[in-house]
């Protein structure tokens, strides 16, 4: 009786630590998610800042291209207001779009391209492309870790008592808006 007591006693230590690892686990991967998902919004709000200017600085030679700005103001304000992982990655295509017609804009003055300001802002979107870019791989292989992890065993136990669930992805929505808009250097 005292041996099958023992035994019973090493199987639930056992169970009880795979528990507790298993949920620290899965409790660090929901945190690298919410710090994936921080990250684009930092980054995004980043490229949302640098508008402002290259507007601006677009404005002075080519005002009379009014909807091209209204639609960069537009998709700048849908970045801010924007809460869940789709409405973020949509913010993110119009933004891009939208500052796609800015940059064609300018490819049509040959003064605001040789602009310094203008070339430098180009190169601080550039840079800015790219860290969302970093960003949003970071984001989605954290996605792809929990996921993972709460699909197999013993995830898909732990998961409910961890109250962590599955993550979406952050997809972007066309093959053509796959690509960081193009900066050009005169």
């Amino acid at each position: 009786m005292e041996i099958a007591l023992i035994i019973v006693l090493v199987v639930l230590v056992i169970l009880a630590i795979v528990v507790i690892v298993q949920f620290n686990r899965l409790r660090t991967l929901a945190v690298a998610c919410d710090e994936g998902l921080s990250q684009i919004d930092v980054q995004l709000q980043r490229r949302a800042d640098l508008i402002p200017n290259l507007v601006e600085t677009v404005k002075g030679y080519a005002s009379h291209e009014r909807k091209v700005f209204e639609d960069v103001t537009k998709a700048r304000a849908a970045v801010g207001s924007a809460k869940t992982v789709n409405e973020i990655a949509a913010a993110d295509n119009q933004l891009t779009a939208a500052l796609r017609g800015l940059l064609a804009v300018a490819e049509a003055y040959p003064d605001l391209k040789a602009s310094a300001n203008f070339i430098q802002l180009q190169e601080e979107l550039g840079a800015t492309e790219n860290r969302v870019a970093f960003a949003r791989q970071y984001y989605n292989d954290q996605v792809r870790a929990i996921n993972t992890a709460l699909t197999t065993i013993p995830g898909n136990f732990v998961g409910p008592i961890a109250k962590v669930t599955e993550r979406e992805f952050y997809e972007v929505e066309e093959v053509s808006d796959r690509a960081t808009p193009e900066v050009k250097f005169g």
